[in-house]
């Protein structure tokens, strides 16, 4: 059997061009997440509000979820991301507008909030069809035998461009301002927009299209709670990163307790990021098939620990070091987690399956932030995270003892199956 390609997915001329419409789209999301959350904070000076804009986001990205699996398993997948793209080019247009002094003159800060708030719900609900689209779309641009290496790429692509927007966010905060920033991220958004017209439209490979979207709905939910492995998975990182979100919190760390301004405030950012690219960079090298499962603990266990180092921390190149080994965790379980999904999802019920997986972690990472910001508002900053990393290790040690199916999993035979070698 032939040896791993690291570059299997990149020889296909779809999937690069996949790839920068994917890389334009989150480093443009990435850096109006991180515009949006120092403005808000810089407004309010209430950390409360920063857990109030992941509420905003988890709300309808949460029950619109499944609808939207439905949806996507229906419908032809490139214009449909192209319709998701054009919509998300309205709110980063409307945020624009929001922090323009031209536009808002006059406006109360309570007004302007709000309308951020409107923006950030709108960005929920696109934000449901996005995942769902994106991971249907991928297993379509590559033949199956290459699935684990394009789950690899797609997802460090993502990491990438996150590292990148949180990086430039900050520092464009302080060359150029919120409303310029969030200028040039419409413009990005609009490219992403144009590109994804030079990807071919795919076939709908549901044979039961048109089917009662109850009946849909139920297949989906069954299937996932039918699949040990699966289930497992996502379970144990929807609880991790509900514990250990401490993203919504960088911005009160860099003015308050760091005190290392807005340049400060995109490397804490960007740190986190850097370290998923180069776990997940490593792992096209080296397979994580082999004891998936322990490893999936392994590293969420790690990721717990360093988020308590983090919050322990008031120098700032160890909470960047924190910050970079807790990425570096996230990166290696987002790969397991991802690949789980590609391997063992039909073709037919990919949007379904990956509007539950939102619904499990990415939500989670909203809910996360609103629980961050309310644990800060009780307890402090610091001690919020503190607490939210000792949760983590609770959970892992728990799932680990409990769950049987989750701490054998073990890849090889998939990954065989599939054209890849170990």
């Amino acid at each position: 059997m032939a040896k791993t390609d690291p570059y299997a997915a990149l020889r296909f001329k779809e999937f690069n061009m996949f790839l920068l419409v994917r890389f334009l789209l989150v480093f443009g999301w990435s850096m109006q997440f991180i515009v949006i959350e120092w403005e808000v904070y810089t407004l309010t000076k209430d950390p409360l509000a920063l857990g109030i804009i992941g509420l905003m986001e988890i709300i309808p990205a949460f029950t619109m979820a499944l609808f939207a699996g439905h949806i996507v398993d229906q419908r032809e997948k490139r214009n449909l991301l192209a319709l998701c793209i054009a919509a998300f080019s309205l709110i980063s247009l409307g945020l624009f507008l929001l922090t323009w002094d031209k536009v808002v003159a006059g406006w109360t800060t309570t007004s302007v909030l709000y309308g951020i708030y409107a923006l950030v719900f709108f960005g929920g609900f696109l934000r449901a069809f996005f995942g769902p689209t994106i991971f249907s779309l991928i297993a379509l641009i590559v033949p199956k035998k290459v699935y684990p290496n394009a789950a690899t790429w797609s997802t460090s692509t993502w990491k990438a461009a996150a590292v990148l927007g949180a990086l430039f966010g900050g520092f464009f905060i302080h060359w150029m301002g919120v409303p310029k920033t969030l200028c040039v991220i419409f413009i990005m958004v609009m490219m992403s927009l144009g590109l994804i017209f030079l990807i071919k439209k795919k076939p709908i490979l549901n044979p039961n299209r048109g089917e009662p979207i109850k009946q849909s709905l139920k297949k989906g939910v069954k299937f996932v709670f039918s699949n040990k492995a699966i289930l497992g998975a996502l379970t144990l990182d929807m609880i991790a990163v509900l514990f250990g979100g401490t993203v919504a919190l960088l911005s009160v760390f860099a003015q308050d307790i760091l005190k290392v301004g807005s340049q400060g405030f995109g490397i804490l950012n960007a740190s986190i990021s850097l370290g998923s690219i180069v776990s997940m960079f490593l792992t096209t090298y080296m397979p994580v098939s082999k004891h998936a499962g322990k490893k999936l603990l392994g590293s969420i266990f790690v990721f717990g620990l360093c988020i308590i180092a983090f919050g322990l921390s008031s120098v700032f190149w160890i909470s960047v070091v924190a910050l970079f080994l807790s990425g570096a965790a996230d990166g290696i379980s987002m790969v397991i987690r991802q690949t789980i999904l590609q391997l063992k999802t039909p073709d037919e019920m990919r949007g379904r399956v990956s509007s539950v997986n939102s619904m499990f972690v990415g939500s989670s990472n909203e809910l996360g932030a609103f629980e961050s910001g309310l644990a800060a508002k009780l307890i402090g900053p610091a001690r919020a995270v503190v607490f939210g990393g000792i949760m983590t290790l609770i959970t892992v040690t728990i799932i680990g003892k409990r769950n049987k199916v989750l701490r054998t999993l073990d890849l090889t035979e998939d990954y065989k199956a599939h054209g890849q070698e170990n």
